[in-house]
């Protein structure tokens, strides 16, 4: 029997990366796509000599050409961090548009179900707590975080559109905050900036009064999620993430904790559109595929801050001013 074949993109991004585990241990021949524009090779050298793995360097806005049949197609290619989207909003923009597209005629062309990587982001700053699939949201669409957020939204409608006129097998799902090893440390998210601070000795950094939440999902129970959608029945969005809900100020006392550092917290003003609260429903996530997550976050985050202090000095300290340039703005 022939393994079935999956693509990848944002293959060696942090979820990208432990989707292509996932996928070469579940026995699939997985070709991961990337363009390093915020993944790291790092993150898949351990498979580029896998038999059952293919990596082709390429940017997905550009036209896609793939000679082997493909039976999934996983669209994990964009910027995720705030650092990354405000400092290249056209390319985060266009991978949500003409990335999905070209993707979505891919899919289309091969018979091939794909599945669109979507955030929480497209419910905004909600005013709905926690937040079903059924909520609309609420956005600023002109906003700076608009890039990031509009590209999502847009990334959705055009693949019910895909679903609704061409009969393509489409999967969304809703990603909310995951976390675990392969985060870049300084890339602005919550929880490699606090443990990067921490490392480093440094006061951890809270914007605003602390009181906004999130929820942190272990990134091994994000990929369950995922894995288990894709191979569902079902088209429409599904949030995956987990909904043990706590303050920001709370996060960072537990980091202090569990570093053994002694840092005290300095607050900032707090970005524009930042969500004061994000919590996910994951109703429909339990009846429609059993899953909910596993992973406790203390248990999550002794491995992730092992994963941290493990990093070489270099790393510690290395900032994410990355040249963006050559893809900004073509």
């Amino acid at each position: 029997m022939n393994k079935k074949t999956v693509l990848i993109t944002g293959a060696a991004g942090f979820l990208g990366s432990h989707l292509c585990d996932r996928f070469i241990t579940e026995g699939y021949a997985v070709i991961g796509m990337d363009n390093f524009i915020t993944g790291d090779k790092k993150n898949i050298v351990h498979l580029l000599e896998h038999p059952n793995f293919q990596f082709i360097k390429h940017d997905v806005t550009e036209y896609i050409n793939i000679d082997q049949d493909l039976d999934y197609i996983l669209h994990f290619a964009s910027p995720a961090s705030p650092i990354d989207y405000l400092k290249i909003p056209i390319q985060t923009l266009k991978v949500g548009s003409l990335g999905t597209h070209n993707l979505l005629g891919l899919a289309k062309a091969k018979r091939a179900r794909i599945l669109i990587a979507s955030t929480s982001e497209v419910y905004g700053d909600p005013l709905v707590h926690p937040q079903p699939e059924t909520y609309y949201g609420n956005v600023n669409t002109i906003g700076p975080r608009g890039v990031y957020d509009e590209a999502k939204r847009f990334q959705e409608a055009i693949t019910m559109a895909y679903h609704r006129f061409h009969g393509l097998e489409t999967r969304i799902v809703r990603i909310f905050n995951t976390y675990g090893p392969r985060m870049r440390l300084n890339d602005g998210r919550v929880i490699p900036a606090f443990m990067g601070q921490a490392l480093r000795g440094e006061d951890l950094t809270i914007f605003g009064n602390g009181l906004q939440t999130r929820s942190f999902c272990y990134v091994d129970d994000q990929v369950e999620g995922i894995y288990r959608l894709l191979l569902s029945d079902y088209s429409y969005p599904v949030n995956i993430g987990n909904p043990h809900e706590i303050t920001i100020k709370d996060f960072a006392e537990e980091i202090i904790k569990l570093t053994g550092t002694a840092q005290k917290v300095i607050y900032k003003d707090l970005p524009i559109d930042d969500p004061l609260q994000r919590q996910p429903d994951i109703t429909l996530a339990k009846e429609l595929l059993g899953w909910e997550p596993q992973i406790s976050r203390s248990e999550g985050m002794i491995k992730t801050f092992n994963y941290f202090k493990n990093l070489s000095e270099n790393e510690l300290y290395k900032s994410e001013h990355k040249d963006f340039s050559s893809f900004n703005s073509k």
